[in-house]
């Protein structure tokens, strides 16, 4: 809320340079902020009374959304990277997926592994465990395991993640 949107009888005011201004009706606090050419804004509408600051609205909004662009910034953003795996995979081959999913948890990404059946590979589901035991086990160093293996539809899918030192 800024300058005549403010419907308060009687607001707390706060200067320009941040210094107490005390209690007052929100048209003396309007005049004096038109008096200083600046805009009267609504800081903690929740207070009691409402807590109101004379500062140049244009400036606040800039510094404000600089402040959010900033710490957005710094953000770090996880993703979930998927490693798919058939039953009939060979140890070759699961190194070299195995070193992929290192790669992406070192990265500090999740990675989804889904061991995908198809046709008449679903007959042989209590084998394929163990596929995804020994992709864990080949992690071990750098993973630990966030949701143990589990059917979905016709996968199975186990999450991982970096393991905290």
């Amino acid at each position: 809320m800024i300058n005549e949107r403010i419907r308060d009888r009687e607001v707390r005011l706060i200067g320009q340079d941040g210094e107490q201004l005390g209690i007052m009706s929100a048209k003396e606090a309007m005049k004096l902020a038109r008096e200083a050419d600046l805009d009267l804004v609504k800081i903690a509408p929740g207070a009691k009374p409402p807590v109101c600051k004379i500062i140049d609205y244009g400036k606040y909004r800039y510094e404000q959304a600089r402040k959010e662009k900033e710490a957005k910034k710094k953000q770090k953003t996880m993703e979930v990277k998927e490693v798919r795996l058939s039953p009939n995979i060979d140890t070759n081959d699961l190194n070299t997926k195995a070193n992929q999913a290192r790669k992406f948890l070192e990265k500090g990404d999740k990675v989804k592994v889904a061991l995908r059946f198809r046709g008449r590979e679903m007959t042989h589901i209590n084998y394929s465990k163990q596929i995804l035991d020994n992709f864990f086990e080949k992690l071990e160093d750098v993973a630990v395991v966030d949701k143990y293996p589990k059917m979905e539809g016709r996968s199975m899918v186990m999450f991982l993640s970096k393991k905290r030192s």
